[in-house]
């Protein structure tokens, strides 16, 4: 019984790596463009997600790393250095900066954390635009170009989504193996009672600190892919409204489910491009249908999918145990009974 879920998921994992492989074929150049941004946002939301949806710590600054990495990212490559440098350096400052920021979080918790993390935000997005001398202000940064990795060219559109459907599979396979380590329970436990995670000597500490540098880490990573992808970077895209959009993408898709990120993003960035047929209307259609959706189900599109199994998986529990005391109570089988 327990190998029959396991190869479903294998059948369902294979069938939707293959439509994301076969589905930007058809697409023109805008559509392809709009798949690499889903592929670049699901990865800012999953590392939200750890740091949200697991280790139960609220951040509103994860736009403001997808910045930090897409501004490294196109200021190295005008320096004329390869992507793979500027890709590292880019993870290990928002890791850095990310790891820096978990301390107000030892502190200060829930609304209060959301407030440290929104001024943070707030600060990035101020330098971005003041700094001239780094960041261009409000001119941008051009004059990079979509990068050759390891010999092979990602400037057409389709071989760049490939690419970030690549780095996806990439982000996907880390973190499967940091929520499936010890790392993943320990953030799970300091969600669910830090107090006790703490007396059953778990260093809530550092798994804080871990949690906020790893999800840091993880956006960064998606601005490292953003940048290339739209090939300017200025300060408008990096503003509140980016953190407030990723939080969505988590919560939508389900916080503290593995794939929620990915339903997220699709909300979050295909779902406005699918409903333009209703021309001036479909941002009203749209904000409607995220309201009702956060209205009626909170948990998440996920959290409901996991809710209607656990009640299918009650009913057939219940089912078998009355059959089974059917069975027991039949003439010749219960040795009480003639």
């Amino acid at each position: 019984m327990g190998a029959k879920p396991a190869l479903l998921r294998a059948g369902l994992l294979l069938l939707g790596l293959g439509l994301l492989i076969a589905v930007p074929i058809g697409l023109n150049r805008y559509g392809v463009y709009i798949m690499s941004l889903w592929a670049v946002m699901a990865i800012a939301a999953m590392g939200l997600n750890l740091t949200l949806g697991y280790a139960g710590q609220v951040s509103l600054a994860q736009g403001a790393f997808v910045g930090i990495g897409a501004y490294a990212v196109a200021i190295l490559m005008t320096h004329g250095m390869p992507f793979i440098v500027p890709l590292l350096v880019a993870v290990a400052l928002s890791f850095a900066i990310g790891w820096a920021l978990g301390y107000p979080a030892l502190r200060v918790q829930h609304h209060y954390l959301a407030f440290v993390t929104l001024a943070f935000s707030t600060l990035v997005y101020l330098i971005f635009r003041n700094e001239e001398w780094l960041t261009k202000g409000i001119y941008g940064i051009m004059g990079f170009q979509r990068p050759t990795v390891f010999g092979l060219s990602t400037r057409t559109p389709l071989a760049f989504y490939y690419f970030c459907l690549a780095m996806l599979a990439l982000a996907t396979a880390v973190m499967a193996w940091i929520v499936r380590s010890p790392w993943g329970r320990a953030f799970v436990a300091l969600r669910e009672n830090p107090i006790r995670a703490l007396s059953l000597g778990v260093d809530t500490r550092r798994y804080t600190l871990m949690a906020f540098a790893i999800g840091s880490a993880m956006g960064g990573f998606a601005g490292a892919l953003y940048a290339p992808l739209v090939e300017f970077v200025d300060p408008t895209p990096f503003t509140l409204a980016l953190s407030l959009n990723i939080l969505m993408m988590v919560i939508v898709g389900g916080s503290g489910f593995f794939f929620g990120p990915f339903l997220g993003a699709a909300i979050a960035v295909l779902l406005p491009e699918w409903l333009r047929f209703a021309q001036g209307w479909y941002l009203v259609i749209y904000a409607a249908f995220v309201m009702a959706l956060l209205v009626y189900t909170p948990t998440g599109l996920l959290g409901v999918a996991d809710r209607i199994m656990a009640n299918r998986r009650t009913r057939r529990a219940s089912a078998a145990r009355a059959a089974a005391a059917a069975a027991l109570d039949a003439p010749g089988l219960n040795p009480e009974k003639p």
